[in-house]
């Protein structure tokens, strides 16, 4: 990363060299992109000259990775004429004989920081972004206002304004709710996902071009939900640590068909500049060192889970446990994560333990089976609401959400309730591959872990259900895909051969134990009637012990005949 930066920063040195002087002039065209380095102690001037009559509003933004940078109106920037941030922008209302825009550029960073700058046009007709600011310090605001945690991402903007001609007053935001007033203007918000695993700043310069016009975003980015005036200009979406994200929205009056985009906002929902946890790191060593091991136990029951009952069992009652205590810790107390972790996994251990037992005491391969059935079931269900079926609004109501995510769990055990062996084998085979992925996810970024994370946001915070769980499918998630489709193929495969000849399932092994003892103990013609009493067994065995120990005398005569 510091190499690229490095090379990064020159290029946008060169840059400025071709296309300014010494004092820091940076002379623009509209609707073209230019790096420029900006530092803390010398201004960048950009100028815009030439500006066509029929252009009223221009919209000036500058994009820079982590580090903030001011844009303003003015040399010495003021609370209403500036803007601080990574991603910030202004507007600019043009007079009737204007045909010159400045903007003053710098960064807080003391050392070089690599941005990039655009000046995008707007006509009469186009809707003005962020017109109708009443929340901002700025008069007129297009810029999307962001912030993050680790469980979602928050974005927000000030209502856009109709469009009005050079030297006209704008129309009043207040006028009234009829068609002729702002609040017929519609509100569609993308979101286009940067390439996995690829944090450099070139890499976010080059793509944030994609989503800063009108047609590009319609282009590239995805697109969200739409929003009318009355609703709240504020959106959630899930937040992705380590994955790079930008958000932008396009204001459309139906009216005139004229549209007009915001200043993008990019998060990688996670911090460059922190020593430990920062977007370089995936998951703590603790993380790794869970999923590893479950990987492992994982693996070996995808191909051999039916034949080892028992190691099954254990398996199925570890997830089950472990996940269910490791929501009710994390709701109830305010231990730190490592500390959770760790009484997960013991929690996990006794639970799985205390399914065999169970097993073992009652046998009932029915009641096993729906245990077992619900675990796939609840791992299927996530996957469906994994896809953009989970992103439709409805579901964001939790009534809705669980009531239909509990139907389509149940669904799995009551379909396989007539052949528990090909339910067992499909459950060790598909959950046992799948713990393989979440491994997988600690070292290398895939989507697919947030089939089930996304469950357990859901689960632990109150307010997760407002978030978009859309997540990005790139070439890593649809190679990690293979690999889970391969595993969870041939373990199925592999299981249903070996078990086609066996019986079902092992019987009853208390039924069983009790069976041997009583038959012992009255049939006097089984030989394991007469086996000797405990203690002299012991004897016996100590005995031959101690013969093996026992010098062998040799053979042959060595004293005197006696006469």
């Amino acid at each position: 990363m510091g190499l690229s930066r490095c090379a990064a920063v020159l290029l946008g040195l060169l840059g400025l060299l071709r296309h300014g002087d010494a004092s820091g002039l940076l002379e623009l065209s509209l609707g073209k992109f230019r790096n420029v380095v900006l530092n803390q102690s010398n201004p960048v001037e950009a100028v815009i000259r030439n500006i066509a009559s029929n252009v009223t509003v221009i919209v000036f933004q500058v994009h820079a990775q982590q580090s903030d940078v001011v844009i303003s109106f003015d040399k010495h920037p003021s609370v209403n004429s500036s803007g601080i941030g990574v991603d910030k922008g202004l507007v600019s209302i043009l007079r009737l004989q204007q045909n010159v825009c400045t903007w003053y550029l710098r960064s807080l960073d003391v050392s070089q920081v690599l941005s990039t700058a655009i000046s995008i046009p707007y006509m009469e007709k186009d809707p003005i972004p962020g017109g109708c600011n009443l929340e901002f310090d700025l008069e007129v605001d297009p810029n999307i206002y962001l912030d993050y945690t680790l469980v979602d991402t928050h974005i927000k903007f000030a209502p856009a304004n109709l469009g009005y001609a050079r030297g006209t007053n704008p129309p009043s935001c207040d006028s009234g709710t009829a068609q002729n007033s702002r609040w017929r203007l519609r509100y569609d918000v993308y979101q286009y996902f940067l390439p996995e695993n690829l944090l450099s700043e070139m890499v976010l310069m080059s793509h944030i071009q994609k989503m800063s016009e009108v047609q590009s975003i319609k282009a590239n980015g995805i697109k969200m939900l739409s929003l009318t005036t009355d609703d709240k200009t504020n959106v959630y979406f899930s937040s992705l640590p380590g994955q790079g994200v930008i958000y932008n929205v396009i204001v459309w009056d139906p009216l005139w068909n004229t549209s007009a985009a915001y200043i993008p906002a990019h998060t990688y929902a996670c911090s460059f500049a922190d020593l430990v946890d920062n977007c370089s790191t995936l998951s703590k060593p603790s993380t790794k060192v869970f999923f590893t091991v479950l990987a492992v136990l994982g693996l070996f029951t995808c191909f051999f889970g039916h034949r080892f009952w028992k190691t099954d069992l254990f398996f199925m009652g570890f997830i089950f446990a472990a996940f269910f205590f490791f929501v009710f810790i994390t709701r109830i107390t305010g231990l730190g994560y490592d500390v959770r972790l760790f009484l997960t996994a013991v929690a996990g251990i006794i639970g799985g333990l205390l399914l065999v037992a169970s097993w073992w005491r009652f046998g009932s391969v029915l009641l096993c089976m729906y245990f077992i059935g619900l675990v796939l079931g609840f791992l299927f269900s996530s996957v469906v609401f994994f896809t953009p079926l989970g992103d439709y609004r409805v579901f964001h109501d939790d009534v809705v959400f669980w009531v239909t995510f509990s139907s389509v769990a149940l669904l799995i055990p009551v379909l396989f309730v007539g052949c528990p062996r090909i339910l067992n084998i499909m459950a060790s085979g598909i959950v046992g591959s799948y713990t393989v992925i979440l491994a997988i996810a600690c070292y290398v970024y895939t989507s697919l872990s947030y089939i089930t994370l996304d469950l357990l946001r859901r689960i632990l915070n109150d307010y997760f259900s407002r978030a978009y769980t859309n997540v990005p499918f790139q070439r890593n998630d649809f190679i990690i895909l293979s690999v889970w489709t391969m595993l969870a193929l041939s373990g199925v495969t592999v299981q249903l051969r070996q078990e086609r000849s066996k019986v079902p399932f092992p019987p009853h092994p208390y039924l069983t134990w009790k069976r041997e003892r009583e038959r012992r103990s009255t049939n006097v013609l089984d030989p394991s009637h007469h086996i000797p009493p405990l203690r002299e067994r012991i004897s016996n065995k100590l005995l031959h012990i101690k013969e093996f120990f026992h010098k062998e005398q040799p053979a042959g005569e060595r004293t005197p005949l006696l006469l």
